[in-house]
Formats: structure tokens, C-alpha cells, sequence
């Protein structure tokens, strides 16, 4: 297994991990790797997402020019 090393952590920051692991009975450490992939996860998520949205507005459907609006062609059948 790899092993990481962060400098710098902020006091504040350091001290909520601390504590969060405290309450779900984890080791620091393993409360950081559950963090870690659980962020990592959330972030490939998003990533699909925002591709799958990107795909779907690519693929919208335009009508042809001179094409009659909706409300137009609406009206025009409820006239007949």
C-alpha cells in the first residue's frame, strides 16, 4: 500500500478529522482514506455529470428555420 504525506494541515482542519474519527470509532488514518474516496468519488461523479449534461445539450433538438411556433401552431388547431 502507497503512503501519503500532507504538510500544513490547518489546526482547525486537523482537529474536525480528529474528532469525526473519534465519533465513528476510526483511527485517524482511516478516517482520511474514507475521506479521501468518498471525495474522490463525489468529484468522478461530477465529472459524468457534467459530461452527460454537456452531451444532452449538444443534442438538442432545434426545429427547422421558419418552422411555426408552438403557441401558433397550438392556436390554429384549436381553431379548426
Amino acid at each position: 500500500m502507497a503512503t501519503l504525506h500532507v504538510r500544513d494541515i490547518p489546526e482547525k482542519l486537523y482537529d474536525r478529522v480528529r474528532k469525526l474519527a473519534a465519533s465513528r470509532n476510526r483511527s485517524l488514518s482511516a478516517e482520511v482514506i474514507t475521506l479521501l474516496d468518498q471525495a474522490v468519488l463525489d468529484e468522478e461523479r461530477r465529472c459524468t455529470h457534467v459530461k452527460a449534461m454537456a452531451s444532452i445539450r449538444a443534442n438538442l433538438w432545434t426545429p427547422p428555420p421558419n418552422a411555426p411556433d408552438s403557441v401558433t401552431m397550438l392556436r390554429e388547431d384549436r381553431a379548426r
